[in-house]
């Protein structure tokens, strides 16, 4: 019956994890890794250990790539895998741990700046990008040549704008090429020519234009995916709402219009600050510790939660799953501190058991000087929140009235009441009302909440239950116990 059912248990202990093939033809490894460039960047910082991290999906060509440089550089390369967080981070904390001098950095970015100060280099990759139907698709999109247009692509289609540029150029002046926001070295560029940085991404703006005057067309995602990836949404959310956008294929050039989904963006952002605004406990999901300014923002969202009168908690899972989440069921909202990617990526699931809201919700919902006048885009990195940020907006000071507007949640319909340090300040309620003896004045969320449940538990009986000495129990397996017998 064992048999029939299940497998031995030695078998799990026996087995062999199986490596994946190579994803990529040996002979190709150099075009597609990019490893000249790797082996230059090596080699000026004489580096003896350096860490290569791979994401998920492209581990299957990590040991070949290695290898490779390995041969090439004299170097000891060390594999990364199995992040903790999202994999488009850098890991600065795993090389930190190989000991290594440099890491190289494989696949899609977020570009985010690490913690901690070591040498990086980014391989985004060379997906394949048929120009002549790209430039005909942008054609087809902007009729206008006079209109102003950024050139937008996702990380493996970056190398490819300059060429489409120019096979637009002739005939469209205002053009903007995004390029990568890849860290400089310190003094390669003066303060006044500086581009313009957002979204991951420089923009050489000409001096006197900004962003919000320009119309998108990006070049990347797939026909067989209905929703966008989280870069893609990224840039719909913090685009001007009343500006173009458009998405093309690399391969097939089919374009889409991004307006609509843009505005179904928005939409479920706004409900998730109305959710946030109702909740009365947030946790707070720490989903990255190698970007920069991590705690920095974890302590402004605390702070935002004690001033809008909402108990907070910082919850340490790894990778927030449906199954995690659910363990905490008297938490109304999570918020969670990540990438910019990396808060964008659980959206589309919708199977967790309560919303997982970017920081910049909780800003809207917790600061009532939220948004800055003029702030058009949403904003998805924390960093834009915090002290030295152009888009920073203090607390308002306790006497203001910004404190005092009356509130209706768009949800339930009902009046929000003000923060219970605003009432307690109120100089008409003077009086004090004695507390009967042992009775607890303030209990913790978590403990309303179990209190509120129908079923707490098993309970104690401390000292209504005999004391027994223990005794061995069933050997064997729940299909298979030994006195069962072999019926």
């Amino acid at each position: 019956m064992e048999a029939t059912f299940s497998s031995p248990g030695e078998v799990a202990l026996q087995r062999e994890a199986g490596v994946p093939g190579l994803l990529t033809p040996l002979s190709d490894l150099d075009r597609v890794y990019e490893l000249e460039r790797v082996v230059a960047f090596v080699r000026d910082l004489e580096c003896q250990r350096v860490a290569l991290q791979f994401p998920d999906q492209l581990l299957g060509d990590a040991g070949a790539v290695a290898a490779r440089l390995e041969e090439t550089t004299g170097s000891k390369m060390f594999i990364l895998g199995d992040t903790a967080y999202g994999s488009c981070c850098v890991d600065v904390l795993g090389a930190e741990q190989a000991g290594a001098q440099a890491l190289v950095h494989f696949g899609p970015a977020c570009l985010s700046p690490p913690d901690r100060p070591l040498p990086v280099t980014f391989v985004l990759g060379q997906r394949s990008v048929a120009l002549d139907l790209c430039a005909k698709a942008f054609e087809a999109q902007n009729p206008d040549p006079k209109v102003p247009v950024v050139l937008l692509s996702e990380p493996a289609c970056a190398y490819a704008l300059e060429d489409l540029a120019t096979l637009l150029r002739p005939r469209y002046l205002d053009l903007v090429v995004s390029s990568p926001a890849f860290p400089l070295p310190a003094g390669s560029l003066s303060l006044e020519l500086e581009p313009l940085e957002r979204f991951g991404r420089r923009f050489p703006l000409a001096p006197g234009r900004c962003l919000e005057e320009y119309g998108a067309f990006y070049v990347g995602g797939s026909e067989a995916s209905p929703d966008p990836d989280p870069d893609l949404s990224r840039l719909l959310l913090g685009w001007a709402p009343g500006r173009p956008f458009s998405s093309c294929c690399p391969d097939t050039g089919k374009t889409k219009d991004e307006g609509a989904w843009a505005g179904r963006l928005r939409a479920r952002r706004q409900y998730l600050v109305e959710r946030a605004r109702d909740a009365r406990v947030v946790g707070l999901l720490a989903g990255t510790l190698g970007v920069a300014q991590h705690r920095e923002a974890l302590t402004h969202l605390r702070n935002l939660t004690q001033a809008a009168g909402k108990r907070s908690y910082v919850l340490a899972l790894g990778r927030p799953t449906p199954a995690k989440l659910a363990n905490f069921p008297e938490v109304d909202v999570f918020v969670l501190l990540a990438c910019p990617l990396g808060t964008l990526a659980p959206q589309p699931s919708g199977s967790f058991f309560r919303p997982v809201l970017a920081p910049c919700e909780l800003e809207a919902a917790c600061n009532p000087a939220w948004p800055p006048p003029g702030l058009a885009p949403h904003l998805t990195h924390y960093a834009d929140l915090l002290p030295g940020s152009p888009f920073y907006m203090p607390l308002p000071p306790p006497e203001s009235e910004l404190w005092d507007t009356p509130d209706v949640s768009l949800i339930t319909g009902e009046l929000r009441p003000p923060p219970a340090w605003k009432s307690s300040n109120d100089p008409e309620c003077s009086a004090l009302t004695p507390q009967p003896q042992l009775e607890l004045a303030e209990s913790s969320p978590a403990a309303s909440f179990l209190s509120s449940r129908s079923w707490q538990g098993l309970e104690p009986r401390l000292g209504q239950t005999p004391v027994t000495e223990a005794v061995s129990g069933r050997r064997g397996i729940a299909i298979a116990y030994e006195d069962e017998g072999s019926s």
